[in-house]
């Protein structure tokens, strides 16, 4: 996993409902932690684009109903600022479910992609069909 050349607002918290953006069978999935989450005592774990998340199913195929998986956030609606000055935001919170390695366990990707999670996993942009 790389450092990200942007500085990324965390947005989502751990409980969020996020969407799955690709085709897994997963619809609508809750992260329950972050994973190289380095925090202080009592304050609740964060996440933004780019991070690597544990989540689990909550609706979806019936095959991976109620399992967890690692995933990362390729979207999310708060705004965050690129090296540039640019500022980004999207539509919705998205994930993508991972294996160990970061390579995507699905065949494609719904919507766009931030570029500062394709810069970080790699294997990201090749099933992505827009980068953005």
């Amino acid at each position: 996993m790389k450092g990200i050349s942007s500085s990324v607002t965390k947005a989502l918290n751990v409980g969020s409902y996020v969407t799955c953006a690709d085709n897994t069978g997963a619809k609508i999935v809750q992260i329950i932690s972050v994973k190289t989450y380095k925090g202080k005592r009592r304050r609740n774990p964060k996440a933004g684009v780019g991070d690597l998340v544990k989540v689990v199913v909550k609706k979806g195929d019936v095959k991976v109903r109620k399992q967890m998986f690692d995933a990362v956030i390729i979207r999310q609606k708060k705004e965050y600022r690129r090296a540039n000055g640019m500022r980004i935001s999207f539509e919705d919170n998205a994930v993508v479910i991972v294996n160990e390695e970061g390579e995507p366990k699905g065949t494609e990707i719904r919507g766009p992609v931030a570029r500062e999670a394709v810069e970080r996993f790699s294997a990201i942009g090749k099933v992505a069909a827009m980068v953005v």
